[in-house]
């Protein structure tokens, strides 16, 4: 499992609550200065994640206004940049006199040597933070700070990339090893500059190994939308993303796979998911695994009783039970 930090207000007293947040707000990240309407009872759950020299803090929380001043700059200033992804709720942010509106499935970004200040809407905000030192970056920093405020969409293109990747990182952290870590977190950081490269319109001021690492993560993407199709072959993926055959196989080289076992794998592992759903088990297994793009039943129950050691019948037995 991940090294993970988790604060849940209800684990403390009310009266206590506010002031053990913002403490550990000013311990994680930039120090700031936090108030909310809501201090005498004030209700919330953060996690904080750590990816080698990347944080990553999924939370949820009341109203908040969060102020970075001159002041806390000059007394401590970390060289970090945030990126914020709202889930749910609304926000103004203030980025000296630069001001935004920030939306669900936006993304709002923050530099710690610049003053800000947001202020969160009514009711909860739900969001999952990226926090990492600038140097990390692989983009020059006048680029980079010229990226910091503006709006970006975690809806398409290289935005929902992230998104999703952020999305499925917090959401159940016990299937990755310590060891794991710096290795998500290059993959934060190389999204991110992908993300910040695409907002300024300069695709090509991308170091190679990030270039490489974003269409690698691209393809993934793509793949994972096209598992029903059973004409997805490394050939059609190859040219839908405008590359050589032979330069697909050198990425997913990268990865320790070859580009059809690790379509297998996606396919078993939707099509697993599949049968331990307790609402699906009426569905006949021959319907699932044409549903995950395997053409013939008895391909796919070699290669499911090959990963999962059952034949798909008794794997779905020994994991569904009827619904009450």
């Amino acid at each position: 499992m991940l090294v993970e930090t988790v604060f849940r207000s209800e684990d403390v007293p009310a009266a206590d609550r506010f002031e053990c947040y913002r403490e550990l707000m000013n311990r994680a990240y930039a120090p700031m200065e936090l108030s909310s309407g809501h201090a005498p009872d004030f209700r919330a759950h953060q996690r904080l994640i750590g990816l080698g020299a990347v944080s990553v803090w999924p939370g949820e929380f009341e109203p908040l206004l969060l102020r970075r001043t001159p002041k806390l700059i000059r007394q401590s200033d970390p060289e970090v940049y945030q990126l914020t992804l709202v889930l749910k709720g609304s926000g103004k942010h203030s980025l000296g006199r630069q001001e935004t509106i920030c939306d669900a499935y936006e993304f709002h970004s923050n530099d710690s040597s610049r003053p800000s200040e947001t202020r969160t809407g009514q009711g909860w905000t739900r969001i999952i933070g990226v926090e990492f030192p600038k140097t990390q970056l692989p983009l020059p920093r006048s680029r980079a700070d010229q990226v910091i405020g503006r709006h970006m969409s975690a809806q398409d293109g290289i935005g929902a990339l992230l998104a999703q990747f952020l999305i499925q990182l917090t959401r159940d952290t016990g299937q990755y090893t310590p060891d794991d870590g710096p290795r998500l977190g290059t993959v934060a950081i190389d999204l991110t500059a992908a993300l910040f490269s695409h907002t300024f319109g300069a695709d090509t001021s991308l170091a190679p190994e990030a270039h490489r690492r974003t269409l690698t993560l691209r393809i993934q993407a793509f793949i994972q939308q096209h598992l029903h199709d059973p004409a997805l072959t490394p050939r059609s993926i190859a040219a839908a993303h405008h590359i050589s055959l032979s330069y697909l196989h050198r990425l997913f080289r990268q990865e320790d796979a070859t580009v059809t076992s690790w379509i297998r794998r996606q396919r078993l592992e939707r099509a697993r998911q599949n049968l331990t759903d307790p609402s699906l088990r009426t569905i006949p297994i021959r319907t699932i695994a044409t549903r995950w793009g395997f053409t013939h039943s008895t391909d796919f129950s070699r290669a499911f009783r090959t990963a999962y050691g059952l034949p798909p019948s008794d794997y779905r037995h020994q994991n569904t039970r009827p619904t009450a």
